[in-house]
């Protein structure tokens, strides 16, 4: 399967993409889901194969869900605990910094 894809970045939520085969556009996502999304900025197009690599994506679950619902959507990546509570760790430790 080889499919030219269109993604846009989502200006309201950093890392979040939409992936949608380029002849259709976002025509096949729903309402609800631009409205969350925000007014779909477009980042690039690229072909999409079952060998091609993406960083944070599995290449055949972006491919069938292109197939079965004409979008992927690619969400930011979640912080890492140990980030999220560093500065508090840090101000409670007895160590002088």
């Amino acid at each position: 399967m080889k499919v030219l894809c269109s993604i846009y970045r989502s200006p309201r939520k950093p890392g979040m993409y939409l992936y949608v085969p380029r002849e259709k556009g976002v025509s096949e996502v729903p309402e609800a889901l631009l409205k969350l999304f925000g007014k779909p900025e477009h980042a690039m197009d690229m072909v999409l194969t079952e060998q091609r690599k993406l960083a944070r994506e599995d290449i055949l679950q972006v491919l069938d869900n292109l197939k079965s619902q004409g979008y992927h959507l690619q969400m930011p990546p979640q912080a890492e605990d140990w980030i999220v509570h560093l500065p508090d760790e840090l101000l409670t430790r007895n160590d002088p910094v």
